[in-house]
C-alpha cells in the first residue's frame, strides 16, 4: 500500500483553542478528542464473531443474576455486551464536596445489596469551552456531555469475564482536557468494549477532580490544605489504589497494570511517574500528545490563589467559604484571573508562549510531586516503568472550523512563520520544505507550528533513555483522515480510537473502512503488547526500536508503518530553543 501523502492545515478560530489560552493550559483538549459516532463495534476479523446471530439471544445481557462482582465497598451489578462485560460510575472514593473540598480523596461507603453500575456516573464540574458552539468540530468529536457532580470519583471497567484467574493486563486510560475539563467516557472513543476484546485485557476509564476543585493550592491557608494542589492528581492515585485491590475479580492482573492517556492524559501520565504515591501502582505507561505538559510551581501556583482569592473579595480569614460557594462563582473568577494575566491567543496554540500562563495544574510541592517529571531529566521513581511517546503530525493546526485552510499563501506563510520566529523565516521554511517538498503553504506552516509539540515528546524520551534502565518507544501518527476533504489531517486527538481499537465506532474522525482498520490494529496491538509484556512489538509491526539519542528512531503510523531515523533533527534544530 502506497504511503498517503502529509496534508496539513491549520485550525484557525477553533473554540477549543479559545478555551485553552483563556485558562492557561498547555495542554487542551477537554473538546480535542476524537470524533466517534455511533456504529458497529470491532474490526472486520472480530466485528462479525462478536455480533450475535438471531438464534444466540440478545446483544445485550443485564438483571439480577448477570455480571454480578464483588468489590471492596460491596457488590456491583454490570451487563454482557456480545460477550464483554461492562460496569460504569463504580465509585473509587467519597463524594467531594462541602468540607471534602480541596481535600485529598476518602474512601467511598460501603453498601449493602448489589449496586447497579450499568450506567457511566457524574463527572468533575467544568467549563467544557465553545467547541460544541462549532458544527464541524461537533461533527468529529461526537461527544458525550454526562451529569456533572461532586461526587465524581468513579470509573468504568470492561473485561472478557470477571475470572479471578484469569490474571489479564490491565489498561488505565487518563482523558485529556488539559486539568480543567473532560471525562472518562466524554468521547466516544474511549469505550473499551473493543479493546478489551482484542487484546484480551481489562480496560478501566475514570473520572477525577478537575481545574480549580483538583488543582487550587491553598497550602498557605493551613495544614488541612497542604495537598490541595494535588488533590486531582491524588484522585488518580486513589484509583490506582482501587486497581490494585479490586481488579482481581474482574479478571485482571494487579501486577500488570499499564497508564496511559493523551493530552492531558498524556501530562497526567507523566506526572504520576514522578509521585512517590504512585510507585508500584502501574508498570507500563504510554504518553500520546501530551509530552509537553506543564505543571505548577509554587510560586505560580500561590500567585494563582492570591488573586483568585482577592476577585472573589475573599482574604485569609475567610478562605473556609470556599467550602460553601457555588463551583460556577468559583470558575467566573478563575477565569477572569487568567483572562487578564495570561498572554493573548495569537491564532494558534504556541505552546512556547503559554508555558508561564497560570493554570490549576500539579504543583511540585516537595512532597506529593517532589519535581518536575522529565523537565531535566526522567524520574527515577520509575526508572523500571517502560513507555510508548508520540504526537500526531499536525496537532492543533489544522483546518478544522476554516474551510479555506489550504488556500493560504506563500507571503501569508512567510508572516506567519516570521511572527512566531523572528529573523529565522527562510532557514525554516527551507529546512521543513525539505522533509515536505509537495506540501502547500498551509500544510508547511503546520508542520512547524507543530513542531514544538513534537520536540517535547522526543526530549521525553531522550530523558528518560539517558537513565539506561527501562526503555522508551517513540512514534508519530501521520495518517490523515479523508474526512471533510482531509481538513482536519492527523489532528489532535486523531490516534485515540485507533489505539482503543474504535475506528469503525468512530468512523466521523477515521473514516471509517479497512486501511484505517489495519492501521488500528496494528496500533491497539503495539499498546497492548506494552501492557501484557513491557515490549511494544508484535507479529504485526515492523521491528520497534528503543529510544536512542544518536538515531533518534521513531515509528510512523500511516498506511505504510515504518521506522524513521532522525527525521527531525534537522528541521527542529532551525527553531531554536524550545
Amino acid at each position: 500500500m502506497a504511503t498517503r501523502g502529509r496534508s496539513e492545515a491549520e485550525a484557525g478560530g477553533s473554540g477549543i483553542a479559545r478555551r485553552a489560552v483563556l485558562k492557561g493550559s498547555a495542554l487542551l483538549a477537554g473538546g480535542l478528542a476524537t470524533a466517534c459516532a455511533a456504529g458497529s463495534g470491532a474490526s472486520a476479523d472480530l466485528s462479525q464473531a462478536s455480533r450475535p446471530k438471531e438464534d444466540e439471544g440478545p446483544a445485550v445481557r443485564a438483571g439480577k443474576d448477570t455480571a454480578i462482582v464483588d468489590t471492596q465497598s460491596g457488590k456491583v451489578a454490570g451487563f454482557v455486551r456480545n460477550g464483554i462485560f461492562g460496569f460504569k460510575g463504580l465509585p473509587y472514593g467519597a463524594p467531594t464536596g462541602g468540607e471534602n473540598r480541596f481535600l485529598p480523596p476518602k474512601p467511598p461507603a460501603r453498601w449493602t445489596g448489589v449496586r447497579s453500575s450499568r450506567h457511566y456516573g457524574p463527572v468533575c464540574l467544568q467549563d467544557k469551552g465553545m467547541g460544541r458552539f462549532n458544527d464541524e468540530e461537533s461533527f468529529i468529536f461526537q461527544w458525550n456531555d454526562s451529569v456533572e457532580a461532586e461526587d465524581c470519583l468513579r470509573l468504568n471497567v470492561w473485561t472478557p469475564g470477571p475470572d479471578q484467574t484469569a490474571k489479564r493486563p490491565v489498561m488505565v486510560w487518563l482523558h485529556g482536557g488539559a486539568f480543567s475539563a473532560g471525562s472518562g467516557h466524554d468521547l466516544p472513543a474511549f469505550g473499551g468494549e473493543n479493546l478489551s476484546r482484542r487484546g484480551d485485557v481489562v480496560v478501566v476509564t475514570l473520572n477525577h477532580r478537575l481545574n480549580l476543585l483538583g488543582y487550587l493550592d491553598l497550602s498557605a491557608h493551613g495544614d488541612k490544605y497542604a495537598a490541595s494542589g494535588n488533590v486531582g492528581m491524588l484522585d488518580i492515585v486513589a484509583a490506582l489504589k482501587w486497581v490494585r485491590d479490586n481488579i482481581e475479580n474482574f479478571g485482571g492482573d494487579p501486577g500488570r497494570v499499564m497508564i496511559f492517556g493523551q493530552s492531558g492524559g498524556g501530562a497526567k501520565v507523566s506526572t504520576l511517574m514522578g509521585m512517590p504515591a504512585a510507585k508500584g501502582l502501574f508498570h507500563s505507561a504510554a504518553v500520546m500528545s501530551g509530552s509537553f505538559g506543564m505543571v505548577n510551581t509554587t510560586a505560580n501556583s500561590h500567585r494563582l490563589t492570591d488573586l483568585f482569592l482577592k476577585e472573589l473579595g475573599l482574604d485569609a480569614a475567610s478562605v473556609e467559604q470556599l467550602h460553601t460557594l457555588p463551583y460556577d462563582t468559583m470558575q467566573r473568577a478563575g477565569d477572569a484571573v487568567m483572562q487578564r494575566e495570561n498572554a493573548p491567543f495569537d491564532g494558534y496554540v504556541d505552546i512556547r508562549k503559554i508555558r508561564n500562563n497560570l493554570s490549576f495544574a500539579p504543583v511540585v510541592d516537595g512532597k506529593v510531586l517532589p519535581a518536575w517529571p522529565f523537565k531535566e531529566s526522567a524520574p527515577e521513581t520509575s526508572a523500571d516503568v517502560p513507555m510508548i511517546i508520540g504526537t500526531t503530525q499536525n496537532e492543533f493546526v489544522t483546518g478544522i472550523n476554516n474551510p479555506e485552510a489550504m488556500s493560504m499563501t506563500e507571503s501569508a506563510l512567510r508572516e506567519r512563520v516570521e511572527r512566531a520566529y523572528p529573523g529565522r523565516t527562510e532557514a525554516i521554511i527551507a529546512a521543513f520544505r525539505e522533509t515536505a517538498p509537495q506540501a502547500k503553504p498551509f500544510e508547511l506552516w503546520s508542520r512547524i507550528a507543530t513542531a514544538p509539540i513534537r520536540a517535547a515528546a522526543i526530549r521525553q524520551a531522550k530523558v528518560k533513555a539517558d537513565l539506561k534502565q527501562a526503555p522508551a518507544y517513540l512514534y508519530e501518527f501521520t495518517w490523515q483522515t479523508p474526512i471533510l476533504e482531509g481538513r482536519p489531517m492527523a489532528f489532535h486527538c486523531a490516534d485515540i480510537p485507533f489505539a482503543f481499537f474504535n475506528t469503525d465506532r468512530c468512523d466521523t474522525m477515521s473514516g471509517g473502512g479497512a486501511d484505517a482498520r489495519a492501521l488500528s490494529a496494528t496500533i491497539a496491538d503495539a499498546f497492548i503488547h506494552l501492557a501484557r509484556t513491557g515490549d511494544p512489538n508484535h507479529a504485526g509491526l515492523v521491528d520497534w526500536p528503543a529510544y536512542m539519542p544518536a538515531t533518534s528512531p521513531t515509528m510512523i503510523f500511516d498506511q505504510d508503518v515504518r521506522v524513521s531515523l532522525n527525521g527531525d533533527e534537522d528541521a527542529l534544530e532551525t527553531l531554536g530553543d524550545l
